[in-house]
């Protein structure tokens, strides 16, 4: 009795061993508000088995915000299975992580549920000020917007090729129509060239190849001899040709006569009677008709209307007006290819001013030069001593201002350093100083200070300045006074005035001052980003941190 109980306890225990078992974590069961927990699943099982971990976007009332790639660690025959997930709660509270169901070779498994805790931030408003909350700003595409504006370019450019094209092949098109010939044996043997080219009798075309070798053939007649070769019959046209050669003594033989008359023949059986020739027989008559044209042409006894140099002067001026002709169809396409390509890109800022503002538009095309400083690459550094830590735009550049101090000063001072960045004329304005006394001071009035530097820009030309003051406290709770307004800069060099907006700064320590000052253009946006991310990165070496 005893051997089958246990038996029976050992074949329990390896069933239960055998079932699959989900192992269940969490990284901190308290945390801040929209601080991550971070949920991890183990379960252990044979290489063949399937398992499937569970995707939802909420686990109970804790918000799934990553769903980490499953790890798998080979143990033997066996493979441990890590499934993580990054859980979090944006109201404090205790919360509760429910079982959650992994399927294992079809038989679902369920976790260990836990308990978590949400708790507030903390914050001293006494100490940490407080801001206003900040304007949506759009986020830009990772691609930045550079390609439309290459875009809207390759199209304008391929739009303008295609219309200088089609104004070209218009014009050229126009040219062909009203090819005037210089004579008629000159249009009888182009026409002839044409026509072979053709090649209509090697396809077949025998009825349209004689029609037109006869046509031109009568037309080159009619124009040279003026007999209406064109209305007449074949008969009529030999009989008018042979009255024509006796009244203006053609010096043409019987024999020419007789070819051409066989070629009109031909040409009348082909078109009427459906006669089809063989090839021999249409070069033959090809042959037959040009030579006849020729020896037409040779037996016109020469008329001369005009000397040499008139001749000569009038083909000049026939191929000047023809010159003219060319260059002002070009200059017509060119004009044409331009004002279509303007008209375009007037069409294309339209409809990004439309879409877009117009602010968007000349900062992004026109340019904008604290834009580029938002957008360029930011330098963190240390300046003066005690050490002013911020991040600029651009780095800081050291300027000598100790040949200015009165000599009571000089005997005050131990060290003063001073590193600027742009001047009160530019777009943005930094100035970064440090002063360290040669004895201890006593703690200072930090509203006059700020008074002292705003009346050092009264020197430089600001005028109507307009100063609101408060307490500044860096992030490290290193306590300042900031005063911050606006001024009129009045550029005597250049006769303008300029609105600007300013920040100072100004922390005592021990034995000396820091200050930072800062200026761009009242209204500028980008500016003020500038201005924002600067003061937010402030921070301060003391005298003990040396």
């Amino acid at each position: 009795m005893k051997r089958k109980f246990a038996l029976f306890l050992s074949l329990l225990s390896m069933a239960l061993w055998s079932q699959p078992k989900v192992t269940t974590a969490v990284n901190t069961t308290k945390n801040k508000i929209g601080a991550e927990f971070k949920l991890t699943l183990k379960t252990d099982v044979d290489t063949l088995s399937k398992v499937k971990f569970p995707e939802s976007k909420f686990f109970g009332a804790l918000e799934v915000i990553q769903s980490y790639k499953i790890d798998t660690v080979r143990k033997g025959a066996r493979y441990e299975l890590i499934k993580k997930y990054g859980l979090t709660q944006f109201d404090s509270g205790k919360y509760l992580i429910p079982k959650v169901p992994v399927i294992i070779n079809g038989k679902t498994v369920f976790s260990d549920s836990i308990k978590v805790e949400v708790n507030d931030v903390k914050v001293d408003t006494l100490k940490q000020k407080m801001y206003d909350i900040k304007d949506i700003v759009k986020v830009e595409s990772p691609m930045g917007t550079w390609w439309i504006y290459v875009l809207i370019a390759l199209l304008i450019a391929v739009a303008g090729f295609l219309v200088y094209r089609f104004i070209k092949k218009v014009q050229t098109k126009e040219k062909a129509e009203v090819i005037v010939y210089k004579t008629p044996i000159e249009k009888a043997t182009t026409l002839l060239q044409q026509l072979e080219s053709k090649g209509l009798w090697q396809k077949g075309e025998i009825k349209s190849y004689y029609s037109e070798l006869t046509d031109i053939a009568r037309n080159y007649i009619e124009e040279e001899i003026h007999i209406p070769a064109m209305e007449s019959t074949t008969s009529e046209l030999i009989e008018g040709l042979r009255k024509a050669a006796k009244q203006q003594k053609l010096k043409l033989s019987n024999e020419t006569v007789e070819n051409l008359e066989k070629v009109l023949q031909q040409a009348d059986l082909v078109k009427f009677a459906k006669v089809k020739p063989l090839d021999f027989e249409i070069e033959e008559d090809k042959k037959r008709i040009s030579n006849s044209i020729v020896t037409i042409h040779k037996s016109i006894p020469e008329v001369v209307e005009e000397d040499d140099e008139l001749a000569l002067w009038n083909e000049q001026q026939k191929e000047l007006a023809r010159l003219q002709k060319l260059k002002k169809q070009k200059r017509v396409r060119i004009i044409t290819t331009i004002g279509i390509i303007i008209g375009m890109m007037l069409i294309a800022l339209g409809g990004l001013i439309y879409f877009k503002g117009f602010d968007y538009v000349k900062d992004n095309l026109i340019g904008h030069p604290t834009k580029d400083l938002v957008e360029g690459e930011w330098v963190y550094s240390d300046y003066g001593n005690p050490a002013v830590k911020i991040e600029t735009p651009k780095v800081l550049k050291r300027i000598d201002v100790t040949k200015g101090l009165t000599q009571k000063a000089n005997e005050m001072v131990k060290e003063m350093n001073t590193f600027t960045y742009g001047s009160m004329i530019d777009n943005f304005y930094i100035v970064v100083s440090t002063t360290e006394f040669k004895q201890e001071i006593p703690t200072p009035d930090l509203d006059k200070v700020a008074e002292e530097s705003l009346r050092a820009l009264e020197k430089q030309g600001a005028t109507n300045i307009i100063v609101k003051t408060d307490d500044f406290d860096t992030q490290k709770g290193i306590s300042g006074r900031r005063a911050y307004g606006t001024m009129t800069f009045v550029d005597k060099v250049n006769d303008k005035s300029t609105k600007l907006y300013y920040e100072v700064l100004i922390f005592a320590q021990s034995q000396g001052f820091q200050q930072i000052m800062i200026m761009h253009e009242e209204g500028d946006k980008y500016g003020k980003q500038v201005t924002e991310r600067v003061l937010n990165s402030v921070e301060l070496e003391t005298p003990a941190q040396q």
